[in-house]
């Protein structure tokens, strides 16, 4: 009897653990003690796996540099803004409201690492976006894709018809900041080695139903593309960039034209700022977790999980065309390399491309041979390989015509990308500086990652728990609200940045430059005037006047 009793107790034991766990978990410090539990146990459990992944845990997320009041000010949790105090800067703090609401959501969700993956890897269990893809010949013969947002299964009979009017515009469209006939256009410039990636991909959907007109920026060779050259885009060379923009434009010239890049994308989005100056067709642009610093970028020590999945798409792009290259490049050589840098200068600098080919070819002549001397003349320098490292990174640092950029830059940094270099190294001075960049730095986010909190995700709408692309979109409304302000201030000859771009077009074109990050210090006698004497401020309406 006594062993059927206890035969009982055992078989109902563990049902009867169950529901007295159940009854505690009803009681809120019961239920507090577990939570905090589980989650330390969850703690030391991912300090295990990032020991074994070599992922670092700690990163800075405060920077000691100094700078003035406005440019290092604290507005709202975790997030500050460095810029020159200019009437732009004043306005985007009053109007874009979710600057205030920058509430990044918190480990688990929020650890660097897994945001970053997420981003890069991970994306909606139901992909609904669709592209139709243009190709664009270039002056070199090689081509770039550009794949056009179509629209969502949801509402795909009203998109079809935006795309059937893509070149000719219809009213009744929702415009950038405010009710017009051209709703705007928006670039998006994918990371380097090509491909849309979940993050990219999410802000499709998001600009999509805002009204936006979407297209995705492919370079030669990647996304599919096919590669009829024997090269490759280098990181900061911006002319397939230009080529396509003006392309964009002459589909809608009516419309406003912006561009964000994703990650190490932004090399040739800066780049093409950079060198077009005041002559460029866009607007306002922005810049997602972006590589400000190419060269120490490139010879940092990054993570291996993401310097090897970087790497791995790379080389199957490169070996894809392994037999074109074996020509003129060590493609053996470029395929064993367990480094950004040992990669990239295989590829591009003619130093190690004259140890594959011998020391009597000239550099570049396998190369510029293939070409039309109209062709080589067009290209310039990039026609032929960089002869070092160093004489790459003069003519493809992202930010060596910083000081020629015309158009408001945003940037967006967290303090604990693991990809990137850390907060301390980035060039505040030149967003202290420069009236035209702005950067907002977060205390955590990780690589294109800025996950809100789940709270927060109900309130901003279904599908929009990404911080950064609902400051991006609003970002864009509100520049083009302070901009039509000022234009209508004056005559619109004076005053509007078309004006400008017509009279400065020739002179931009002709303009020559040097490989320096920040160069211009002493703006010309007729530029005083934006700068005011008692104050310090920039006037933002006269940038575009003088």
């Amino acid at each position: 009897m006594a062993s059927l009793v206890w035969d009982c107790l055992l078989f109902f034991l563990p049902s009867m653990l169950l529901f007295l766990l159940s009854l505690a978990l009803r009681w809120p410090r019961v239920r507090c003690w577990t939570k905090l539990g589980v989650r330390a146990a969850g703690w030391k459990l991912w300090v295990i796996i990032c020991w074994i992944l070599e992922l670092p845990l700690n990163r800075t997320t405060r920077t000691n540099s100094p700078g003035t009041d406005f440019s290092s000010g604290q507005i709202s949790d975790g997030l500050r803004i460095f810029c020159k105090p200019t009437a732009l800067a004043k306005y985007l703090l009053r109007h874009c409201g979710s600057l205030t609401r920058s509430r990044l959501a918190a480990w688990p969700e929020g650890d660097p690492h897994l945001q970053t993956m997420y981003s890069l890897l991970c994306g909606e269990p139901r992909d609904t976006l669709r592209f139709n893809r243009d190709h664009l010949l270039l002056r070199d013969g090689g081509i770039v894709a550009l794949d056009w947002a179509v629209g969502t299964r949801q509402g795909e009979a009203g998109v079809r018809k935006r795309w059937e009017g893509r070149k000719e515009h219809h009213p009744g469209g929702k415009g950038l900041g405010c009710f017009t006939s051209t709703p705007p256009v928006l670039l998006l410039i994918p990371q380097y080695w090509g491909g849309v990636t979940p993050h990219l991909k999410a802000l499709c959907h998001q600009a999509v139903r805002q009204g936006f007109y979407v297209v995705v920026f492919h370079p030669r060779g990647t996304a599919g593309c096919a590669l009829t050259t024997a090269r490759l885009t280098e990181f900061g060379d911006p002319a397939d960039l230009e080529q396509a923009v003006a392309y964009i434009h002459s589909c809608h010239p009516s419309s406003a034209l912006v561009a964000v890049s994703s990650g190490s994308g932004s090399g040739i989005l800066l780049s093409y700022l950079g060198e077009c100056g005041s002559s460029t067709h866009l607007t306002a642009a922005a810049a997602i977790s972006p590589v400000l610093l190419g060269q120490p970028w490139f010879e940092a020590a990054m993570p291996p999980i993401y310097r090897w999945g970087a790497l791995l798409q790379r080389k199957l792009l490169l070996s894809r065309y392994g037999s074109s290259f074996r020509g003129v490049l060590d493609v053996d050589r470029a395929l064993r390399s367990t480094s950004f840098k040992d990669f990239e200068e295989t590829l591009f600098c003619s130093s190690a491309q004259l140890q594959h080919q011998g020391a009597s070819q000239s550099p570049g002549n396998s190369e510029s041979g293939s070409l039309a001397p109209s062709v080589t003349w067009a290209l310039g320098e990039r026609a032929y390989p960089a002869e070092d490292w160093e004489t790459y990174w003069e003519r493809n640092e992202p930010l060596r015509d910083a000081d020629e950029v015309a158009v408001p830059v945003l940037c967006i940094c967290s303090g604990d990308d693991p990809v990137l270099t850390p907060a301390s190294a980035l060039p505040l001075h030149l967003f202290q500086s420069n009236p035209y960049f702005l950067l907002l730095l977060t205390d955590r986010g990780g690589h294109c990652g800025f996950t809100l909190e789940a709270g927060e995700e109900e309130e901003e709408g279904e599908g929009e728990g990404i911080w950064s692309h609902i400051v991006v979109l609003e970002y864009f409304r509100v520049v083009a609200d302070f901009l039509k302000g000022e234009e209508r201030c004056g005559p619109p000859e004076e005053n509007s940045l078309a004006g400008l771009r017509n009279r400065t077009h020739n002179a931009a074109s002709h303009r020559r430059r040097r490989p320096t990050v920040i160069r211009r210090q002493r703006p010309p006698a007729h530029e005083q005037s934006c700068v005011d004497a008692e104050e310090g401020t920039f006037n933002w309406k006269r940038s575009y006047t003088r």
